[in-house]
């Protein structure tokens, strides 16, 4: 499943998962909420138990775990993860039930569909029938009004401290220059007089940061109310449903043609961009002062995301699954790239392995063959290494042929919590050989040996 999260990712193609009835899938488990927080489009199809049970149809049941495996409702096992769950009971309009999950999938909000059916109706005699294939495409999302375009870039022209705060954007728009990432909280939001918030589920977090009263805020968003979460709202003037890439195109152009530009002329910006170069040129200044090696000759991991940042290409991406590490590693590697910082999106850790392989996969493939793609990294916190399955990871690996290079930060405990994980026997002491790990399943190893790798 994450293979097929982390191929969906790269390429925006819906994926298939084929797993066994209930108990298959119930193994999809956290992959599922990755996908679905993560935006990636994957059809899961699931046989069932036979729905008869004395050969009154054909594939009857025959086999004791038939009884065993026979739920009352399979499709509820992941349906509140899904944009779309149902049960295909017969094969007379098979193609367009098919066909609408799909849409559901490749519509966004994208995300897992499930579908599942019982071996009665996947074995039953059906006459070949065609459908029209173009009439079953996504939905398209477009903009929104020329006035809802012109009240935003209005107020971005008289804002003296404008923000935007963006989340699942990067995967179509424009390349943009790196400006660095937070997860909550950063002082530019409680500072900001205008907010512009596009495709982001957390833009901050209230209890550690939040706009000030007088801001003005926006939010577009493909899915604005979150339709899945039972909480949510940003307290904004605006919300808008429509899809970010057309909304900033058309506020762009407000803001080049129409009265905004006017305003904006008429406005000295120069102090406020040389403010913001002066803030950014400190940023940077910090970042490289962190990443230096300790005096004992250990090293943490901005040092270690610096140095893969020298000696990765450039147009590495990026399969970062590191939690607390995440924005240590962002800061240094300072992707720019659209698609080329991929994490799983949710909280269902161990995404990274497999998410890698599809990842690479997909590169690859739209490159037009095995090695051709772009060079693949994931970084991984010690304990979601283990969560991976690392031993499958690493036998698929090799069996396919799909390199990639991982990068294990292990702090020998483990420890993202407020109490030691010893205290509440969680701990990962003595740590497991994680390298042999993988060199047991086929992979190639390295050890940093003489020194000791710290992380933040």
């Amino acid at each position: 499943m994450s293979m097929a999260d982390g191929f969906a990712r790269v390429t925006g193609k819906p994926q298939c998962v084929i797993v066994h009835v209930d108990v298959g899938t119930q193994a999809l488990g956290v992959a599922v909420h990755n996908a679905s927080v993560g935006r990636a489009p994957v059809l899961v199809f699931a046989g069932m138990s036979p729905c008869t049970l004395e050969g009154e149809l054909r594939s009857s049941w025959t086999e004791h775990i038939h009884w065993l495996q026979d739920v009352p409702d399979q499709k509820v096992v992941v349906g509140q993860y899904c944009r779309y769950a149902a049960e295909i009971k017969t094969g007379a309009n098979i193609k367009q039930i098919v066909n609408r999950a799909l849409q559901f999938a490749t519509s966004g909000p994208q995300g897992p569909v499930y579908l599942c059916a019982a071996r009665e109706v996947l074995e039953a005699d059906l006459e070949a029938y065609e459908i029209q294939q173009d009439q079953w495409d996504a939905v398209e999302l477009g903009g929104f009004s020329q006035k809802c375009a012109d009240r935003i870039a209005r107020a971005l022209a008289r804002a003296d401290r404008p923000l935007l705060v963006t989340g699942n954007s990067g995967r179509n728009l424009h390349r943009l220059p790196w400006s660095g990432m937070r997860v909550g909280a950063h002082a530019a939001i409680k500072e900001a007089d205008v907010i512009l918030v596009l495709d982001c589920d957390v833009p901050w977090i209230p209890t550690r940061c939040r706009p000030r009263k007088e801001a003005t805020i926006f939010y577009i968003d493909v899915d604005p109310l979150k339709q899945q979460m039972p909480l949510f709202y940003i307290a904004s003037q605006a919300q808008y449903r429509a899809d970010a890439l057309t909304a900033v195109e058309q506020i762009l152009q407000m803001l080049t043609t129409g009265q905004a530009a006017e305003m904006l002329g008429q406005r000295d910006t120069a102090a406020a961009e040389e403010l913001r170069s002066a803030s950014y040129t400190k940023l940077l200044s910090q970042i490289s002062r962190a990443a230096r090696p300790f005096a004992d000759g250990t090293f943490g991991t901005d040092y270690l995301s610096s140095l893969l940042r020298r000696v990765c290409p450039e147009e590495t991406i990026w399969a970062v699954e590191a939690v607390t590490n995440a924005t240590f590693i962002h800061d240094n590697i300072q992707p720019s790239i659209p698609g080329s910082w991929i994490n799983c999106g949710g909280g269902g850790l161990g995404w990274s392995g497999g998410g890698a392989l599809g990842i690479k996969l997909a590169t690859d493939s739209e490159a037009g063959g095995s090695g051709k793609g772009k060079f693949v990294c994931q970084i991984v916190g010690d304990g979601t290494y283990l969560f991976s399955v690392p031993g499958s990871v690493y036998w698929i690996s090799k069996r396919y042929k799909i390199p990639v290079l991982t990068i294990v930060l292990n702090n020998d405990d483990g420890e993202a919590a407020t109490a030691t994980n010893k205290d509440i026997n969680i701990s990962f002491s003595p740590c497991p050989d994680d390298a042999g790990i993988a060199a047991a399943a086929g992979a190639a190893t390295f050890t940093p040996s003489g020194r000791a790798v710290r992380t933040n």
